[in-house]
């Protein structure tokens, strides 16, 4: 499987998960990883790519994740960096994250989830209507979307050496350029 081919990583996505919650979620990380891959100067169509397939097995092997995930990548054929950039975006295998790809996948994750759920509560549930001082607002709930993890948002947004407020507001921006896929 060529990594650089879109509708290859989509009938993989679709193939391994049936909930279209997951699914959107990795359009979403998809967008931001776009998004962050113009301000780089660098390969938008990989890095999206990327955040599209990044959590593909996560419904059917749940407690292998990312692990199962990278190996079926592999035996797909997709080199050793690309497959370390899966395995390297969660914590569970405690590989740094070295390139700007694995501090990039990282820090967008978690951090679309929240947006999605902040916009998700608004009256017109429309992305449009989320601005940074809401999504801070909601941050501080810690009852809100509670499976977020703002520690892990924080330290990817410092990794990748980019203000947090600045962060938020540069995936809001890629999340709302892209609201109607999204659902939002």
């Amino acid at each position: 499987m060529n990594p650089n081919n879109r509708d290859e990583i989509w009938q993989l996505v679709c193939e391994y998960t049936p909930s279209d919650l997951l699914r959107k979620h990795m359009l979403a990380v998809e967008t931001a990883m776009k998004w962050y891959a113009r301000k780089f100067g660098t390969d938008e169509n990989l890095w999206g790519n990327i955040g599209l397939v990044h959590d593909f097995a996560y419904e059917k092997f749940p407690d292998q994740h990312p692990q199962r995930d990278g190996e079926i990548l592999k035996e797909l054929g997709w080199a050793d960096e690309l497959v370390r950039v899966i395995w390297s975006h969660g914590d569970a295998l405690n590989l740094p994250r070295v390139t700007p790809l694995e501090k990039t996948l990282y820090a967008v994750d978690e951090l679309t989830g929240l947006i999605i759920a902040v916009a998700l509560v608004r009256p017109s549930k429309k992305i449009a209507d989320v601005d940074v001082s809401s999504v801070k607002k909601k941050w501080k709930d810690k009852a809100f979307a509670r499976g977020v993890n703002r520690a892990d948002i924080e330290r990817g947004a410092a990794d990748l050496g980019v203000p947090l407020d600045e962060h938020i507001a540069n995936v809001l921006e890629a999340l709302k350029g892209n609201a109607e896929t999204l659902g939002v």
